[in-house]
């Protein structure tokens, strides 16, 4: 049996390091598009040691929860950081999760980083944990990030409206879903 879950051809799927990755973490902290295409809350900087405490906290949770689990996407050729990649609120009874997955840097979206990713965790997702339906949370003025999930088969299931204020303007929240058999169709 040789299936590769955390490795593809341009990037892996590792351990978030606190200590290590920190610091990077923290500069996109500082780019209010970053902040405001990942997280509905007000987009502030972190310091590095912020961010670590963060990761830090996170990780004990998800070892105490066991419904979390958290990658650094970084790439192959050089083992820089250029994401993140997490399947939270795990319902092990519902074999249901929540998909967040983010590219840190506008220069390394749209190489192909987040297209593999989603690939690899959707595949963690339904073959090794075994559960039925993934889902994920996009904001309305982030058309691209609809368009990406739709491509891989995520339909939009709710439409929470003005759910969201940003920069005097009220967008609606989108919850998308891909159910497994809906995967093995697009896989």
């Amino acid at each position: 049996m040789d299936i590769q879950l955390f490795e593809g051809e341009l990037i892996r799927l590792a351990l978030i390091d606190p200590e290590k990755d920190a610091e990077t973490i923290s500069k996109w902290t500082h780019d209010p598009e970053y902040l405001r295409l990942t997280d509905a809350d007000p987009a502030r900087p972190l310091a590095p040691g912020q961010v670590k405490k963060k990761l830090e906290d996170q990780d004990k949770e998800a070892e105490k929860a066991r419904n979390q689990f958290h990658f650094a996407i970084r790439t192959k050729a050089d083992d820089r950081l250029v994401g993140l990649a997490s399947l939270f609120w795990i319902q092990w009874t519902h074999g249901a999760a929540t998909l967040r997955l983010s590219i840190g840097q506008p220069e390394d979206r749209g190489r192909g980083y987040g297209r593999e990713t989603l690939k690899m965790i959707l595949r963690y997702a339904f073959d090794e944990l075994n559960l039925h339906r993934v889902g994920a949370m996009v904001f309305e003025y982030n058309p691209r990030a609809v368009k990406f999930l739709e491509q891989t088969g995520f339909v939009i299931e709710v439409r929470r409206r003005q759910a969201i204020q940003r920069d005097g303007r009220r967008w609606d929240i989108l919850m998308l879903g891909l159910l497994r058999d809906e995967w093995k169709l697009e896989a």
